[in-house]
């Protein structure tokens, strides 16, 4: 007799995603304030003290809505592809995909996701990094929609898509090393038949993916150090207002504040990724076992 599993339905990442994102926003929030530093003024800790002195514990939460909306563009198209694909191709395979492909697929998945996900992850950053500024030059979005429909109607439709170049190479790498390793992770706990597939496997592999974020040899959160300066470029020409003429100006500008302006915001980026990984496959997995679409395996 057939065994009946779940597969995910195509919007469950995004889902996921933003349970993770909910958890995780006040580092977020504060990784962009350090990227948006011109000096090296605040650390991590001081720029934490800073926001909930100036403006309340909520302040940790300002953008919160566009970042919503930036999990359900980038990481629900990133997911979609990826898990669509990769369950298309494995059943007419008769078999999980090998690795390479694995990865070939979250390259593309994260490049297409990171694209798509570039006009609210500008709004985002820019509600988030808005209580920093004084007040006559403080954008005011009241939301994430509201935002978007501002940025278009008075700086263009173009220029929702600044850093595009950037946040698609960043997806790139993110993708590869969260969804790609991760199924790969899982794959090979569950082949050692010591675990079941439960909330303990999903923890472990999803560990495994966030520890490393990239598959071997760069284990060991390379892959943050990797993506720091695409991250940093990214968040300042989303934040421009019009001083940067491109990417490469913009790395100009950013490389006089001494090569470790590329990496501002590291330490809570690196923070973040470890838990924010966790719970969105935590979540992902959740979602699928009680609410994915039924099938005989």
């Amino acid at each position: 007799m057939a065994a009946e599993a779940r597969v995910s339905r195509w919007y469950f990442g995004g889902l996921a995603s933003c349970g993770a994102a909910c958890c995780t926003h006040p580092l977020d929030l504060l990784k962009v304030h350090l990227q948006t530093q011109q000096e090296v003024k605040l650390r991590m800790t001081g720029m934490a003290l800073q926001v909930v002195r100036s403006d309340g514990i909520l302040a940790l939460y300002n953008g919160l809505s566009a970042s919503l909306c930036r999990q359900m563009t980038y990481s629900l198209t990133r997911f979609a592809i990826y898990e669509t694909v990769r369950d298309h191709v494995a059943k007419d395979s008769q078999g999980p995909l090998p690795f390479y492909k694995k990865v070939l697929l979250g390259s593309i998945s994260g490049c297409i996701g990171g694209f798509v996900g570039t006009p609210a992850d500008m709004v985002n950053v820019r509600m988030q990094n808005d209580m920093k500024l004084p007040p006559n030059q403080r954008r005011n979005y009241a939301h994430a929609l509201d935002g978007l429909y501002r940025v278009a109607r008075e700086e263009g439709l173009k220029k929702l898509f600044s850093g595009a170049s950037m946040a698609s190479s960043r997806g790139m790498l993110v993708t590869v090393g969260q969804l790609s390793c991760y199924d790969q992770a899982k794959q090979l706990v569950l082949s050692t038949g010591y675990l079941t597939d439960g909330v303990f496997t999903h923890f472990v592999a999803s560990f495994i993916a966030a520890s490393g974020d990239k598959p071997p040899p760069t284990q060991g959160g390379c892959a943050t150090i990797l993506c720091q300066p695409l991250d940093v470029l990214k968040t300042r020409l989303m934040n421009s207002k019009g001083e940067y003429q491109g990417v490469l100006h913009c790395a100009v500008e950013t490389a006089k504040l001494g090569p470790l302006a590329f990496y501002k915001g590291l330490l809570p980026a690196g923070i973040r990724l470890m838990p924010h990984t966790v719970l969105t496959f935590v979540f992902l997995e959740q979602l699928r076992k009680h609410f994915g679409i039924k099938v005989l395996s």
